[in-house]
């Protein structure tokens, strides 16, 4: 199983890891960070994520950290 990590000051809400998550367990949160963005955040259960990390792969901003 995958733990996703999410710096939030570095993500831009461009939601390219909503889309390339398979299980669809991210989505654009509701607080802005300090830039004034929307972040994404995870929103699956623990253990749910498989730790594929093409969330990760896909961040153009390398905000994703993706732990097996």
């Amino acid at each position: 199983m995958g733990k996703v990590v999410i710096n939030i000051e570095f993500c831009k809400g461009c939601e390219l890891c909503t889309t390339a998550c398979t299980k669809k367990l991210l989505k654009v949160g509701c607080a802005f960070n300090k830039s004034g963005y929307y972040a994404v955040e995870y929103c699956g259960a623990d253990g749910e994520c498989t730790g594929c990390a093409l969330c990760a792969e896909m961040c153009p901003d390398a905000a994703i950290e993706v732990w097996k």
